[in-house]
């Protein structure tokens, strides 16, 4: 028997046509995502072959306890419930990471009805962040 290891290597555009102008990218902030804050299937989908994507786009808001990252929910009460930015590009994870890095544009101006979830642009009491959104719908 001949076991031979194999690589695979995908190569993908990043796509944002949410975002309304180029303004903001040398601003983008590093942070850390908490993988189990994003349900599987829920923000996690399939892009060019790599089975775990969190798409562009996606509200983020900050984890209080931890300080890591997860989807932004108006609803919630661990400090995800304030708005800190937006995921700036495709990001891809391993199964069974806990945590990935990953970049945060946190200026730009930004066409709300394009992002990949459906989004109510919070109170400025409820933001961290300095993006202007449009609806262009």
């Amino acid at each position: 028997m001949d076991i031979q290891p194999t690589t695979t290597e995908v190569t993908t555009t990043a796509s944002r046509p949410w975002l309304l102008s180029t303004y903001g990218t040398e601003t983008n902030k590093t942070v850390t995502l908490d993988l189990a804050q994003f349900g599987e299937g829920t923000y996690t989908e399939a892009a060019n072959g790599v089975p775990n994507v969190i798409p562009s786009g996606t509200p983020l808001g900050k984890v209080t306890a931890s300080g890591l990252y997860g989807p932004y929910d108006s609803a919630a009460s661990d400090g995800t419930q304030t708005f800190a930015g937006l995921l700036e590009t495709d990001t891809a994870f391993n199964t069974g990471s806990t945590k990935v890095g990953a970049a945060m544009r946190i200026v730009g101006d930004v066409n709300v009805a394009k992002l990949p979830v459906e989004f109510t642009v919070p109170a400025a009491a409820n933001r961290t962040d300095h993006i202007v959104f449009s609806d262009l719908s």
